[in-house]
Protein backbone atom coordinates (compact mmCIF):
# COMPACT_ATOMS: atom_id res chain seq x y z
CA UNK A 1 0.00 0.00 0.00
CA UNK A 2 1.08 3.21 -0.93
CA UNK A 3 2.10 6.41 1.51
CA UNK A 4 -1.02 7.88 0.05
CA UNK A 5 -2.77 4.74 0.49
CA UNK A 6 -2.25 4.28 3.60
CA UNK A 7 -2.77 8.20 4.82
CA UNK A 8 -6.27 7.96 2.82
CA UNK A 9 -7.10 4.06 5.20
CA UNK A 10 -6.46 6.30 8.36
CA UNK A 11 -9.65 8.61 7.44
CA UNK A 12 -11.89 6.07 6.20
CA UNK A 13 -14.83 6.95 8.59
CA UNK A 14 -15.71 9.96 6.25
CA UNK A 15 -13.42 9.54 3.70
CA UNK A 16 -13.28 10.49 0.27
CA UNK A 17 -12.14 7.05 -0.50
CA UNK A 18 -11.41 5.08 -3.95
CA UNK A 19 -8.96 2.31 -5.04
CA UNK A 20 -5.58 2.76 -5.11
CA UNK A 21 -4.21 2.89 -8.31
CA UNK A 22 -0.61 2.52 -9.33
CA UNK A 23 1.86 5.59 -9.41
CA UNK A 24 3.71 7.91 -6.44
CA UNK A 25 0.86 9.86 -5.02
CA UNK A 26 0.33 12.22 -2.37
CA UNK A 27 -2.56 13.71 -0.59
CA UNK A 28 -3.09 17.26 0.54
CA UNK A 29 -5.53 17.15 3.11
CA UNK A 30 -6.96 21.01 4.17
CA UNK A 31 -8.31 20.29 7.43
CA UNK A 32 -5.52 22.80 8.97
CA UNK A 33 -3.95 26.69 7.92
CA UNK A 34 -0.31 25.21 9.45
CA UNK A 35 0.91 22.12 7.64
CA UNK A 36 -0.59 20.79 4.45
CA UNK A 37 0.76 18.30 2.41
CA UNK A 38 3.94 18.60 4.70
CA UNK A 39 4.45 21.75 3.61
CA UNK A 40 3.93 24.96 5.98
CA UNK A 41 1.63 27.40 3.63
CA UNK A 42 1.92 30.99 3.89
CA UNK A 43 -1.39 32.67 5.10
CA UNK A 44 -2.99 35.59 2.93
CA UNK A 45 -5.91 37.42 4.43
CA UNK A 46 -7.91 35.21 6.99
CA UNK A 47 -9.26 31.91 5.61
CA UNK A 48 -11.43 29.80 7.90
CA UNK A 49 -11.87 26.64 8.84
CA UNK A 50 -15.24 25.18 8.10
CA UNK A 51 -16.73 21.72 8.02
CA UNK A 52 -16.24 19.40 5.06
CA UNK A 53 -17.49 16.39 3.52
CA UNK A 54 -14.63 14.15 5.79
CA UNK A 55 -13.60 16.10 8.20
CA UNK A 56 -12.44 20.24 7.88
CA UNK A 57 -12.21 22.20 5.02
CA UNK A 58 -10.57 25.68 4.56
CA UNK A 59 -13.17 28.16 3.51
CA UNK A 60 -11.72 31.18 0.81
CA UNK A 61 -13.68 34.81 0.92
CA UNK A 62 -13.41 35.52 -2.57
CA UNK A 63 -11.74 38.80 -1.76
CA UNK A 64 -8.29 38.12 -0.07
CA UNK A 65 -7.87 34.62 1.27
CA UNK A 66 -5.15 32.43 -0.51
CA UNK A 67 -2.71 29.63 0.75
CA UNK A 68 0.94 29.90 -1.27
CA UNK A 69 3.20 27.08 -0.73
CA UNK A 70 7.34 27.13 -1.31
CA UNK A 71 6.69 23.77 -3.13
CA UNK A 72 4.54 21.78 -5.77
CA UNK A 73 3.41 18.12 -6.86
CA UNK A 74 4.39 16.29 -10.16
CA UNK A 75 7.47 17.71 -10.98
CA UNK A 76 9.00 15.90 -13.71
CA UNK A 77 5.77 13.53 -14.18
CA UNK A 78 4.99 12.90 -17.80
CA UNK A 79 2.02 11.45 -16.86
CA UNK A 80 -1.11 13.08 -14.29
CA UNK A 81 -3.94 13.14 -12.59
CA UNK A 82 -4.92 16.14 -10.36
CA UNK A 83 -8.04 15.84 -8.28
CA UNK A 84 -10.03 18.42 -5.65
CA UNK A 85 -12.85 18.18 -3.34
CA UNK A 86 -14.03 21.94 -3.59
CA UNK A 87 -17.22 23.34 -2.49
CA UNK A 88 -17.91 27.10 -4.81
CA UNK A 89 -20.09 29.30 -3.29
CA UNK A 90 -21.03 32.27 -5.50
CA UNK A 91 -19.06 35.16 -6.21
CA UNK A 92 -17.13 36.67 -9.11
CA UNK A 93 -17.72 35.34 -12.38
CA UNK A 94 -13.80 34.39 -12.64
CA UNK A 95 -12.46 32.23 -10.40
CA UNK A 96 -9.03 30.73 -10.30
CA UNK A 97 -8.74 28.32 -7.12
CA UNK A 98 -5.84 25.97 -8.09
CA UNK A 99 -2.05 27.12 -9.89
CA UNK A 100 0.69 25.33 -9.40
CA UNK A 101 3.29 26.40 -11.52
CA UNK A 102 7.13 26.06 -12.97
CA UNK A 103 9.27 28.97 -11.76
CA UNK A 104 10.84 30.35 -14.55
CA UNK A 105 14.90 29.58 -13.50
CA UNK A 106 16.36 32.65 -15.48
CA UNK A 107 14.09 35.40 -13.81
CA UNK A 108 12.41 33.21 -11.11
CA UNK A 109 8.85 34.81 -11.29
CA UNK A 110 6.00 32.09 -11.71
CA UNK A 111 4.10 34.26 -13.28
CA UNK A 112 3.97 38.04 -14.83
CA UNK A 113 2.70 40.57 -12.35
CA UNK A 114 -0.82 41.07 -14.23
CA UNK A 115 -3.03 39.29 -16.15
CA UNK A 116 -3.82 35.77 -17.30
CA UNK A 117 -1.60 34.92 -19.44
CA UNK A 118 2.37 33.90 -19.03
CA UNK A 119 4.82 31.50 -20.24
CA UNK A 120 5.51 29.33 -17.24
CA UNK A 121 4.27 25.85 -17.55
CA UNK A 122 1.28 25.53 -15.15
CA UNK A 123 -1.42 23.41 -14.54
CA UNK A 124 -4.53 24.91 -13.41
CA UNK A 125 -8.22 24.66 -11.79
CA UNK A 126 -10.83 27.37 -12.15
CA UNK A 127 -14.25 27.84 -12.19
CA UNK A 128 -17.17 30.43 -13.68
CA UNK A 129 -20.10 30.97 -11.89
CA UNK A 130 -23.31 31.85 -13.09
CA UNK A 131 -26.70 32.60 -12.40
CA UNK A 132 -26.73 30.48 -9.20
CA UNK A 133 -24.38 27.81 -10.75
CA UNK A 134 -20.87 26.84 -11.80
CA UNK A 135 -18.84 25.23 -14.43
CA UNK A 136 -15.32 24.09 -14.28
CA UNK A 137 -12.24 25.27 -16.63
CA UNK A 138 -8.83 22.88 -16.25
CA UNK A 139 -6.06 23.99 -17.62
CA UNK A 140 -2.56 22.83 -19.06
CA UNK A 141 0.47 24.32 -20.25
CA UNK A 142 3.83 23.28 -20.69
CA UNK A 143 7.22 23.68 -22.88
CA UNK A 144 5.63 21.34 -25.71
CA UNK A 145 2.03 22.80 -26.09
CA UNK A 146 -1.34 24.24 -23.61
CA UNK A 147 -4.65 23.07 -23.59
CA UNK A 148 -7.91 23.98 -21.75
CA UNK A 149 -10.90 22.64 -21.26
CA UNK A 150 -14.19 24.15 -20.43
CA UNK A 151 -17.77 24.03 -21.51
CA UNK A 152 -20.15 26.51 -20.38
CA UNK A 153 -23.40 24.23 -20.97
CA UNK A 154 -22.59 21.73 -17.77
CA UNK A 155 -23.61 23.65 -15.05
CA UNK A 156 -23.52 22.83 -11.46
CA UNK A 157 -25.32 23.83 -8.38
CA UNK A 158 -23.23 26.43 -6.23
CA UNK A 159 -23.28 25.49 -2.36
CA UNK A 160 -22.45 21.36 -2.91
CA UNK A 161 -19.36 20.08 -2.57
CA UNK A 162 -18.03 18.16 -5.69
CA UNK A 163 -14.89 15.91 -6.84
CA UNK A 164 -13.32 17.18 -9.54
CA UNK A 165 -10.35 16.01 -11.92
CA UNK A 166 -8.25 16.55 -14.71
CA UNK A 167 -5.71 13.74 -16.31
CA UNK A 168 -3.08 13.54 -19.11
CA UNK A 169 -2.44 9.80 -20.15
CA UNK A 170 0.56 10.81 -22.37
CA UNK A 171 -1.78 11.74 -25.25
CA UNK A 172 -4.96 13.05 -24.13
CA UNK A 173 -5.85 15.52 -21.51
CA UNK A 174 -9.48 14.73 -19.54
CA UNK A 175 -11.64 16.74 -17.28
CA UNK A 176 -14.20 15.02 -14.32
CA UNK A 177 -16.91 16.61 -12.29
CA UNK A 178 -17.90 13.91 -9.55
CA UNK A 179 -16.47 11.28 -11.83
CA UNK A 180 -18.00 11.98 -15.20
CA UNK A 181 -16.40 12.86 -17.85
CA UNK A 182 -16.81 16.22 -19.36
CA UNK A 183 -14.33 16.58 -22.01
CA UNK A 184 -11.36 15.28 -23.38
CA UNK A 185 -8.55 16.60 -26.10
CA UNK A 186 -5.35 15.77 -27.30
CA UNK A 187 -2.26 17.76 -26.63
CA UNK A 188 1.65 17.31 -26.08
CA UNK A 189 2.87 17.65 -22.74
CA UNK A 190 6.35 17.83 -21.47
CA UNK A 191 7.29 17.53 -17.97
CA UNK A 192 7.40 20.43 -15.21
CA UNK A 193 10.21 21.53 -13.05
CA UNK A 194 10.24 23.05 -9.49
CA UNK A 195 8.03 25.76 -8.68
CA UNK A 196 5.20 26.75 -6.08
CA UNK A 197 1.51 26.53 -5.94
CA UNK A 198 -1.24 28.84 -4.58
CA UNK A 199 -4.65 27.38 -3.38
CA UNK A 200 -7.47 30.44 -3.69
CA UNK A 201 -6.47 32.63 -6.12
CA UNK A 202 -4.12 32.49 -9.04
CA UNK A 203 -0.37 33.48 -8.18
CA UNK A 204 0.33 36.74 -9.19
CA UNK A 205 -3.69 37.36 -7.07
CA UNK A 206 -5.75 37.28 -9.88
CA UNK A 207 -9.32 36.22 -9.27
CA UNK A 208 -10.10 34.81 -5.84
CA UNK A 209 -11.80 31.92 -5.73
CA UNK A 210 -15.17 32.10 -3.02
CA UNK A 211 -15.57 28.70 -2.02
CA UNK A 212 -14.22 26.07 0.01
CA UNK A 213 -11.18 23.02 -0.64
CA UNK A 214 -11.50 19.78 1.55
CA UNK A 215 -8.27 17.90 -0.43
CA UNK A 216 -6.50 17.59 -3.40
CA UNK A 217 -4.66 14.48 -4.47
CA UNK A 218 -1.72 14.36 -7.12
CA UNK A 219 -0.81 11.28 -8.93
CA UNK A 220 1.67 11.08 -11.63
CA UNK A 221 -0.10 8.34 -14.07
CA UNK A 222 -3.36 8.97 -15.49
CA UNK A 223 -6.10 7.59 -13.00
CA UNK A 224 -9.41 5.63 -14.36
CA UNK A 225 -12.69 7.33 -13.89
CA UNK A 226 -13.91 4.04 -11.10
CA UNK A 227 -10.17 5.34 -9.24
CA UNK A 228 -11.33 8.88 -8.90
CA UNK A 229 -12.06 10.67 -5.50
CA UNK A 230 -15.32 10.48 -4.36
CA UNK A 231 -17.98 12.43 -2.12
CA UNK A 232 -18.85 10.29 0.68
CA UNK A 233 -22.76 9.85 0.26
Amino acid sequence: MSRCSIAVAALLGACLLVPPAQGAQTLWTFDNLSRIGGLSPKVEGHPQLVDGPAGKAVQFNGRDDALFFEGRPLVGAKTFTIEAIIRPEGGDFEQRWMHIVETDPVTGLDSLPAGTSDPNPRFMFEVRVKDGSWYLDAFVNSKAGSKALIFPDKLHPIGRWYAVAQSYDGKTYRMYVDGVLEGEADVAFTPHGPGHTMIGVRINHVNYFKGSVAQARFTDAALAQNQLLKIPK
